[in-house]
């Protein structure tokens, strides 16, 4: 009889659990908006819009890119800084941000349908395995990466892969062909351009990024430069879009004192976040100054902005971007991604730098180029043109907030010396290709210079460099023998640092650069007035 009664009894039993355990699985999915218990999501119309141009377009048409398309128009409603990321392109995004890759680690051009190699890591894979600047490439892993069909990004993704696997190179050197088998290693996208010593106390410290690695990279030239000598720091944060807000944090920290405030976000969704200095820092006593201009944004803005509120350095430039929102990026399920403002960030006494956005994107980006076209980056009247509301910092100065951050001491934009000659040779890339040549021709005796100090005082431009320089523009057909003398003198200029890089990379170019340098000039005065 017991046995009868659980027989009836218990698929009664097992569909009640089922039911009970489908009820609070569909409860504990409730906390998704507009979702509950037996809830079919209703199709919104892109979706059959989409299934419609699919199944019934007269012509055939590549769905995914249309859908790429439909949520970048979506996204141009927002903000100008919320962006979506296609698959294609999201590998080489992480990177940036990642601050590396892995590769084989070269700088490579393409002359006459040939792949130079331009520039060799020291110490990389590439370097191990013997390559050298002016080596020809022609074969990769059995592949030709010769003949002008053939893009960079294809180049690229022939040498990047992953780390520990193996390149078969066959290259061209002084005419002899060679091989080697090179294994990818990490590569580092190095955040610091330069970072070297001005004179005797002064450093200098160049940031083209924030990426995950700059804090640590900034530290270590920090370090460096102490014990060289180091009592003033010129932090050069021109034409540095910002990255990761977290690295410009660290590095504000390593500059103020206490528990002093060094940022803080909100957003409608994202409660109130302060960032505030957490240790002693590496350089809370000696002078700052820090340069800047128009193409310095977000993060960068970050730091500068703690950096004055505080009063801790003086601003030298021209007015920033004004960039003041914080993206965070997600993942979708395709391997695009989306990369959407969360929140705004303001400085210590509660600016906002974000420029007005109103009028959408492409008004919001040429305000930059408006800016040349009327003037402003000339005069100092930009500084209160650019600004909306007016602040007081710690030390009672005026500053101004809601149009970027405008400096203690305004250094006007130098652009009378590019003419329309000096622009299309930039335009095509030739005055770097040309120091690359210029290089080949005259290795030994540029490899005789022991610093790009020593080749800056030395290196002079002479009539048979000229000469040189002259026909290998008329190559692409640019005459420059009719240029006036200023714009001849900018070229005199350009020669040199192309030079410079090809022998020092980054760090010899801006050394070189720096010397004729206005903003740096006016800095060093004000290191030495402090």
């Amino acid at each position: 009889m017991e046995k009868k009664k659980i027989q009836v009894w218990l698929p009664l039993l097992l569909s009640l659990s089922m039911i009970a355990g489908m009820y609070f699985g569909y409860k504990m999915r409730d906390g998704n908006p507009g979702k509950s218990f037996f809830f079919m999501e209703k199709r919104r119309p892109i979706d059959e819009i989409l299934d419609l141009i699919q199944k019934k377009y007269v012509d055939t048409v590549n769905i995914n890119m249309l859908a790429d398309t439909a949520i970048e128009a979506m996204l141009s409603r927002l903000d100008p800084h919320s962006t979506f990321i296609p698959a294609k392109d999201l590998e080489q995004v992480n990177e940036e941000i990642a601050g590396s890759f892995f590769g084989i680690g070269i700088e490579f051009n393409m002359f006459d349908d040939s792949l130079h190699v331009v520039n060799v890591l020291k110490d990389g894979p590439g370097y191990k395995a013997g390559l050298k600047t002016g080596d020809k490439i022609i074969i990769a892993n059995g592949l030709s990466i010769s003949g002008s069909k053939i893009s960079t990004d294809s180049i690229r993704k022939i040498l990047r892969g992953a780390r520990g696997t193996v390149v078969d190179l066959e290259f061209l050197r002084a005419g002899k062909k060679m091989t080697t088998q090179i294994t990818r290693d990490i590569i580092p996208i190095t955040s610091v351009d330069a970072a070297y010593m001005v004179d005797s106390i002064v450093g200098y410290i160049r940031l083209n990024k924030f990426s995950q690695q700059t804090y640590r990279e900034f530290m270590e030239n920090l370090e460096a430069l102490k014990k060289k000598g180091m009592h003033k720091l010129m932090l050069d944060l021109r034409g540095n879009g910002g990255g990761v807000l977290e690295e410009a944090i660290e590095i504000a920290d390593e500059f103020l004192d206490g528990d002093k405030l060094i940022a803080y976000t909100i957003g409608e969704h994202i409660p109130k976040k302060e960032y505030r200095c957490r240790r002693e820092g590496q350089f809370e006593k000696g002078d700052v100054v820090v340069l800047c201009d128009e193409g310095t944004a977000s993060a960068s803005e970050i730091l500068i902005g703690a950096l004055q509120d505080w009063g801790r350095a003086t601003i030298v430039g021209r007015t920033t971007f004004g960039k003041g929102l914080v993206q965070e990026q997600f993942d979708l399920s395709d391997k695009s991604a989306l990369r959407l403002t969360i929140a705004r960030y303001y400085t210590p006494i509660g600016r906002s730098i974000q420029r007005p956005y109103k009028n959408g994107s492409k008004a919001y980006y040429e305000e930059i180029l408006n800016r040349y076209l009327e003037g402003r980056q000339h005069s100092s009247d930009s500084i209160k043109k650019d600004s909306t509301k007016m602040y007081t910092s710690s030390t009672g100065k005026k500053l101004f907030g809601g149009g970027g951050i405008s400096p203690d001491l305004f250094v006007a934009a130098d652009t009378g010396k590019m003419g329309i000659v000096s622009a299309r040779i930039f335009t095509k890339g030739l005055m770097g290709d040309y120091g690359y040549r210029y290089f080949l021709k005259n290795r030994p005796s540029l490899e005789a210079y022991k610093s790009p100090g020593d080749f800056a005082r030395s290196f002079e431009v002479s009539p048979e460099n000229w000469k040189l320089f002259e026909s290998f523009n008329k190559e692409d057909s640019i005459d420059i023998s009719g240029i006036s003398e200023k714009e001849r003198n900018y070229l005199y200029r350009n020669i040199k640092t192309s030079i410079a890089r090809q022998l020092w990379r980054n760090e010899g170019y801006f050394e070189v650069m720096n010397m004729e340098d206005n903003t740096v000039k006016k800095g060093m005065e004000v290191l030495y007035k402090k």
